[in-house]
């Protein structure tokens, strides 16, 4: 029996926590730290790695793509994120679209993260409701 699937189901559930905790830590003021500094390696690993790698290098992406070529899989996509849509929902997801909202989303999340970590210090439930 090959240990393969269980390799590839691993990376699923690890890489989907990191995306769903990139997308989400900055929401509850016990994880924003941790969130912040998975957004730091997150983004080191995509744009410094990247300059030798490609843009968006992720080491976790590369060795899941060695797992899934062992399996047999082949014309993986450039995109984890589009690799996890199009496995999820059984689509053909545009890959500029998937990008772009990555990148979005990304910024998004590290420009929240900054703010709550480093500028606002108060805990979200206040900020929305201005106490």
């Amino acid at each position: 029996m090959s240990f393969y699937p269980i390799l590839d189901k691993i990376f699923i559930l690890l890489h989907s926590f990191i995306i769903i905790f990139n997308l989400s830590g900055w929401i509850w003021k016990k994880t924003r730290l941790a969130n912040f500094i998975l957004l730091l390696l997150t983004g080191s690993s995509w744009f410094i790695l990247g300059i030798w790698y490609g843009t968006g290098y992720c080491p976790l992406t590369d060795w899941h793509w060695m797992v899934l070529r062992k399996m047999g899989q082949t014309a993986l996509p450039g995109s984890y994120v589009k690799y996890l849509v199009d496995r999820l929902f059984t689509v053909n997801a545009d890959q500029t679209i998937i990008d772009y909202l990555t990148v979005i989303c990304f910024f998004a999340a590290l420009i929240i993260s900054i703010a709550l970590n480093f500028v606002v210090g108060r805990d979200l439930k206040s900020i929305l409701t201005k106490k």
